[in-house]
């Protein structure tokens, strides 16, 4: 049995189409779709109801409000009763066919694989520095997908000693011993970076695949790595030099 943590706030029209087609495309596998809902208000909780009468196999967790992206995945992780935890964003950015390949890959010996992102159009061979480049429709995306990010991931990977393509993205699988060999404090977006940090010092087996990101159909971003990445990098250093877990 695997588990799928879908962190969400508003997203109740992107998970209608979601969830249907994680269910087609892993039928016939045990499995079950943990939501974990930050009190979106929006009719989350009704869909959920009938999705559950559907496929039997879906659980919603209603917190009381927005706690942030780390704070869910962790209730989502620890809620999870599956031997694999997939988790992913809610709002249509990935597939499910990258899911099913997520979790094929943590299949041959990997403790935590990634998805690191490359643009809708390209095969799955092209993950080069170029072919990952994003068009750019704001000021604020462009310096987030050509500056921010890259530099980002640079900086991590030198300072972490893990050498990945991307690290700030929530489409990863990670197994449930894994999971519990280590301890997660923080409730936002630098949970994701946490996460491979503690991982990689529990010397765990880490691994990444090149998925493609979409832009959001409905809703609106809640996350904007640009306004956060001062605190980030702090944390981490704090995190690799100060606060090392055994």
């Amino acid at each position: 049995m695997f588990s799928i943590v879908l962190p969400a706030y508003k997203e109740k029209e992107n998970l209608a189409v979601f969830i249907p087609q994680i269910e087609a495309e892993f039928s016939g596998e045990d499995f079950e779709v943990i939501v974990v809902d930050d009190h979106s208000m929006d009719g989350t909780r009704e869909l959920v109801d009938d999705l559950q009468n559907k496929y039997q196999n879906i659980s919603l967790l209603e917190r009381p409000g927005l706690l942030g992206i780390g704070s869910a995945l962790r209730d989502g992780y620890n809620l999870a009763r599956g031997e694999y935890i997939l988790s992913s964003d809610s709002d249509l950015s990935f597939s499910a066919g990258d899911m099913r390949r997520l979790y094929a890959k943590i299949q041959t010996g990997f403790d935590l694989v990634l998805g690191f992102k490359i643009a809708p159009g390209l095969t799955i061979a092209d993950d080069s520095s170029d072919d990952m480049k994003q068009k750019a429709h704001t000021l604020q995306g462009w310096c987030e997908n050509h500056i921010i990010s890259p530099m980002s991931n640079w900086i991590i990977g030198l300072m972490s000693g893990v050498g990945l393509k991307n690290y700030n993205t929530n489409f990863r699988v990670i197994r449930s011993s894994t999971w519990k060999s280590f301890r997660t404090v923080e409730d936002r977006q630098f949970f994701l970076f946490e996460t491979i940090i503690r991982a990689k010092q529990a010397g765990a087996r880490i691994g990444e695949i090149p998925v493609v990101f979409s832009p959001r159909k409905f809703g609106e971003s809640k996350v904007s790595f640009l306004k956060q990445a001062w605190g980030y990098f702090f944390k981490l250093i704090f995190m690799v030099y100060f606060d090392r877990q055994k």
